[in-house]
């Protein structure tokens, strides 16, 4: 068989095709996690769970913080339950402050529901969920609020894979 030999057209396609999808998959690996930022007023219920829920849907794909406009010393103990329905333990995490986020532009910043003003955060994009916080409410409540995020991650999610 002579190496050197003309390929056909078909044999050619076939050749690029593998080369682009190989271009393709290497740089999708290489490229930067997608970092997303959820941000409430005290980080002790809502971003917390949407945070708890893009760790565990996203896996090495992208970055997740959150953060809150004047944190809270603890996370809500009713949080930590709910989410343990769901099977993600967050009884190691703590409210953080915007001034702990690192210093660098998140692809999303996505707010829970500001009261009066929305934190500005580099961000490429800004979305704004308007999610009921549960404070003070019933367990269920809580279950209701931790199922309304998880499906907007989910819905989060499934646009990003789009945009990819």
């Amino acid at each position: 068989m002579n190496p050197t030999r003309d390929l056909g057209m078909g044999e050619v396609r076939k050749q690029n095709a593998v080369s682009i999808a190989i271009f393709r998959r290497t740089n999708f690996m290489r490229k930067e996690k997608i970092k997303i930022v959820f941000v409430c007023v005290e980080n002790a219920r809502r971003s917390q769970m949407a945070e708890g829920f893009a760790n565990a849907f996203g896996q090495v794909k992208i970055e997740v913080y959150s953060a809150g406009s004047s944190p809270s010393s603890q996370i809500d103990p009713l949080v930590t339950e709910v989410m343990k329905e769901k099977g993600i333990d967050l009884s190691a995490k703590r409210p953080k402050g915007l001034n702990e986020l690192p210093p660098i532009e998140m692809d999303y910043l996505i707010t829970m529901g500001c009261e009066e003003t929305c934190p500005a955060i580099p961000a490429k994009r800004i979305i704004e969920w308007e999610i009921p916080d549960p404070k003070g409410k019933s367990i269920d409540v809580f279950r209701e609020v931790r199922d309304l995020i998880e499906d907007k991650i989910k819905t989060l999610f499934e646009e990003i894979e789009k945009n990819i």
